[in-house]
């Protein structure tokens, strides 16, 4: 089994708090608009690791993470990108990549939107942490945590913080 917190969107921006998220998980999921190695060096002190840039993502940040990551943990296949849209709305540069092989589990970031949905085409559940960062039109800001144990996807909870300032 594994612990997961997934977080998008910090736009430079870490805390203490989220740090604390962070220690607690056994993978942490950046799904890009980073904004900063700041951001990155504080997570991996506490956990592992896997990010993807987003598009306010500069070259540092674009040389040492993938526009996609795509992986298995456990035995969940398992697609990151920052750019990817929602069931039935998919990004027009995806879309038949992810119909001719979808994974278990979609996760984007980039809306600020939190939105967890089952695409019931594509049989593949859909994660947007929405924004952990202060920057965006967000309110709130969000992160989820959930366990993978083999093949099942569990224990999802919504962590909010308080309104941005």
């Amino acid at each position: 089994m594994k612990k997961i917190l997934l977080l998008s969107d910090t736009h430079s921006y870490i805390d203490d708090r989220i740090l604390e998220y962070c220690n607690q998980a056994d993978e942490v999921w950046h799904a890009g608009d980073v904004g900063s190695r700041e951001v990155t060096d504080k997570i991996k002190e506490v956990s592992f690791l896997r990010a993807v840039y987003g598009n306010i993502d500069g070259t540092e940040i674009r040389k040492e993470f993938p526009l996609h990551n795509r992986f298995f943990c456990e035995q969940v296949d398992v697609w990151i990108t920052h750019i990817g849209g929602y069931p039935n709305r998919y990004n027009s540069n995806i879309r038949e990549s992810l119909k001719k092989n979808p994974p278990k589990l979609f996760i984007c970031g980039h809306s600020h939107i939190l939105k967890v949905m089952f695409d019931k085409k594509l049989n593949l559940l859909h994660m947007n942490p929405g924004a952990i960062g202060k920057n965006g039109f967000h309110k709130v800001r969000t992160m989820l945590q959930f366990e993978i144990n083999g093949k099942e996807i569990q224990n999802l909870n919504v962590i909010e913080f308080e309104r941005k300032l």
